[in-house]
């Protein structure tokens, strides 16, 4: 019986003094955008590591661009030419990341139909709203606790018949 007890213990020292590693293989929030060398563009960096990067639902500032909403979708609008070649209709968003100095990076679309399930756009169309978005470079710093921080953005496209019907947020 002693045995078993010394073994016991034995057994429960050595698995203690093992140091496990665990490697999070799941991301922090749902959507956040790991960095793609494939994709991304290598001179865009984060301030404060992948880690940091605010959610846009823990700014609760609004958008934050200078000249607000007005000035983004003038901007938009004015770079967008209505697709001749296809006449599709549902919703495309472009997630990206505003890093402490304004820069943005790390671009992801997804396009969806009506009843928002996933779909693909024609690339006359999504090739354009992307180069719009990464153009758009008057994005506000962001700051916490007097810091310049990292942030999500994201903006969602209502097309219709190829047209811009709306931009949210």
């Amino acid at each position: 019986m002693n045995n078993y007890y010394l073994l016991f213990l034995l057994l429960l020292l050595l698995g203690c003094q093992t140091e496990k590693t665990v490697v999070n293989q799941y991301p922090r929030w749902v959507g956040d955008i790991s960095a793609d060398p494939a994709l991304d563009d290598p001179e865009f960096q984060l301030c404060h590591g992948d880690s940091m990067v605010m959610q846009y639902f823990n700014i609760g500032m609004g958008l934050q661009y200078a000249g607000e909403k007005l000035a983004l979708e003038k901007e938009i609008y004015s770079s967008y030419t209505d697709s001749m070649v296809s006449k599709e209709s549902g919703l495309i968003r472009i997630r990206f990341i505003v890093n402490c100095q304004g820069k943005t990076g790390r671009f992801r679309l997804i396009g969806m139909n009506s009843n928002y399930q996933e779909r693909e756009f024609d690339t006359s169309i999504t090739k354009q709203l992307l180069e719009i978005t990464r153009s758009l470079n008057s994005w506000k710093v962001l700051s916490y606790k007097a810091q310049p921080q990292d942030y999500y953005q994201y903006l969602i496209f209502k097309m219709k018949d190829g047209r811009i019907e709306e931009v949210l947020p």
